[in-house]
C-alpha cells in the first residue's frame, strides 16, 4: 500500500539470536558489538549499522534498566542527530521492502531497534 507514492514500509524487531526467516526481508543490526558467539553466516546480516547504535557510554549506564528507559530514548535520539549519515542508509534501506531491525538485548522492549522503530515510523 502506497501512502502519498511512498511505500509503505514493514518494519520488524527481532534479536540477532533468534533464528532468520525468509519473512526477515533486510536484516539490520543496529548493535554496536558483534553478538557473542554468533557467526555471520547465523546470524545472516545484511547491513550492519553498528555507528547508529548508543555510544558505549549511554549503553553503559542505561544497562537495560527500565526505570531508566524514558531517559535512555531521550539521550538515544540526541546522538542519533549526530548519526545523520547511518540514518539515512537505514532510511534508504526501509523504503525498499521489509525490513528487520536486529539488537542483542535480551529485553524486548527496551532496546535502540524499539527507538529506531518510533522514529522511522513516524
Amino acid at each position: 500500500m502506497a501512502k502519498n507514492g511512498i511505500t509503505e514500509m514493514a518494519i520488524r524487531l527481532k534479536r540477532v539470536y533468534e533464528n532468520p526467516s525468509d519473512e526477515d526481508g533486510t536484516r539490520i543490526l543496529v548493535d554496536r558489538l558483534w553478538p557473542r558467539g554468533l557467526t555471520k553466516e547465523k546470524a545472516r546480516v545484511n547491513l550492519w549499522l553498528k555507528e547508529i547504535a548508543p555510544s558505549t557510554e549511554l549503553r553503559k549506564w542505561f544497562a537495560h534498566d527500565p526505570a531508566k528507559w524514558p531517559e535512555f530514548k531521550a539521550r538515544y535520539k540526541a546522538e542519533l542527530k549526530h548519526s545523520a549519515p547511518q540514518l539515512a542508509i537505514l532510511k534508504q534501506a526501509v523504503t525498499r521492502g521489509t525490513t528487520t531491525l536486529l539488537y542483542g538485548a535480551k529485553d524486548t522492549e527496551h532496546n535502540e531497534a524499539v527507538v529506531l522503530n518510533e522514529l522511522l515510523s513516524r
